[in-house]
């Protein structure tokens, strides 16, 4: 059973190899929620998430024999990207089966680790069978990255953190995927903090726990493609659910396109890059089911930031153009000269910034003097756009929405 004595225990078995990472103040963030807002940076750990705290207080709990033969886990890739890191530390062999849809970067960075990564199955829990299996073959030690006692325990040293750091807190906001993290952290802040709200966020397609709350017991879902994949667990650990269900004060559930605008938000104002899972708290203060909140001390707890490049480049494309800061239309103006000229002048009289224009002139309709463009650009917001729709609807150009 999970207890905060082994939590404290956990620290001091930690302690020097694993980052106290900081919890600052974040003005720009306080603003734009009306929250005091404080950013727990576990996206600052050598292998850029929390996981490293249970990895290691999971690998110094091994009998000598078991830490020779080695270990093994499925994973996402953070779980498996700390317990690779740690296991060279201490010299423990690690393996580690990962989904075929696993983040590029992750796969890489286990590989660079010293790690032996198996890619199997479409989700975690085909990956998770696989592991299993292979553990029993090779005598591995199968360290269950969100519901073992000795990882729950680990993750939790990240609440005496928070209370250290921000002594009157009135909340902590935590993502949730297979529970382990949301368990540790709630169980040390409850303990030490009982009034401290805890609330729980994780992604709409990856809904696990909320299922589990409303069953009064894990159950498996049908999970969807989420930006949030660090989260995306299809069944809450048993463990961590027998842990956490008690201290959870409220549990919500955000959207892709907030977790993509709370992505953009944290690199424009924070200045710093967090994955899906890590942006999922930030995008539960922006959704408006935390109003409660407003004015309190809150401590977001930004759990990773290992995100491909190349993800986090659409990602913040998703996150424009639900700010209202991108957008695309489509326009019919005169093929005549001077009639593309006529379009771009009115845009830029609204003050807007072209970014692509496309003629189509197949598909236009009968109207041979006509053509089609659509027109991608850069707006302020919202409104902006309205204006800029407007202003070219006066000047005889109708607009319509680009599917």
């Amino acid at each position: 059973m999970v207890s905060f004595t082994e939590i404290e225990a956990a620290r001091e078995r930690i302690r020097g190899a694993v980052d106290c990472t900081p919890c600052r103040h974040s003005i720009a963030l306080s603003e734009i929620t009306g929250m005091q807002i404080y950013s727990k940076l576990e996206n600052l750990q050598r292998t850029g998430s929390f996981k490293e705290r249970g990895a290691r207080n999971a690998l110094a709990q091994l009998s000598p024999e078991q830490q020779t033969r080695g270990v093994i886990a499925a994973s996402a890739g953070n779980h498996a990207q700390a317990l690779a890191y740690q296991g060279r530390l201490v010299g423990v062999p690690a393996t580690v089966v990962m989904p075929r849809f696993a983040p590029l970067i992750k796969v890489s960075n286990c590989q660079k680790l010293g790690a032996t990564v198996v890619l199997h199955g479409n989700d975690f829990g085909e990956a998770k069978a696989h592991a299993h299996q292979i553990a029993d073959e090779r005598g591995l030690a199968y360290v269950d990255g969100y519901d073992d006692p000795a990882i729950i325990t680990g993750q939790g040293t990240l609440g005496l953190e928070i209370i250290e750091q921000v002594p009157d807190l009135d909340a902590v906001v935590v993502p949730v995927g297979g529970g382990g993290l949301l368990a540790g952290v709630a169980l040390a802040v409850k303990t030490l903090r009982p009034k401290v709200k805890i609330v729980a966020v994780e992604a709409d397609n990856v809904a696990s726990f909320s299922a589990a709350m409303k069953a009064g017991r894990p159950l498996k879902i049908e999970t969807q493609p989420t930006l949030a994949d660090g989260l995306a667990i299809p069944q809450v650990g048993g463990n961590a659910f027998s842990t956490a269900a008690s201290l959870v004060d409220k549990t919500i559930v955000v959207s892709e396109e907030l977790i993509a605008v709370a992505i953009l938000r944290i690199v424009e104002l924070e200045k710093t890059v967090v994955e899906g899972g890590g942006a999922a708290p930030l995008a539960g203060c922006l959704s408006g089911q935390l109003e409660e909140l407003a004015g309190k001390r809150v401590v977001l707890l930004f759990s990773g930031g290992n995100i491909d490049p190349n993800i986090l480049s659409r990602v913040i494309e998703r996150g424009l153009v639900a700010d209202g800061r991108l957008a695309r239309f489509r326009a019919m103006i005169s093929d005549r000269p001077g009639g593309l000229a006529y379009l771009t002048r009115q845009i830029a009289a609204a003050g807007a910034s072209i970014k692509q224009v496309v003629h189509d002139r197949a598909f236009a309709g009968s109207d041979v003097s006509a053509v089609e463009v659509l027109c991608t650009i850069e707006t302020r917001n919202h409104q902006h756009l309205a204006e800029v729709r407007e202003r070219l609807r006066g000047h005889g150009i109708e607009t319509s929405d680009a599917s």
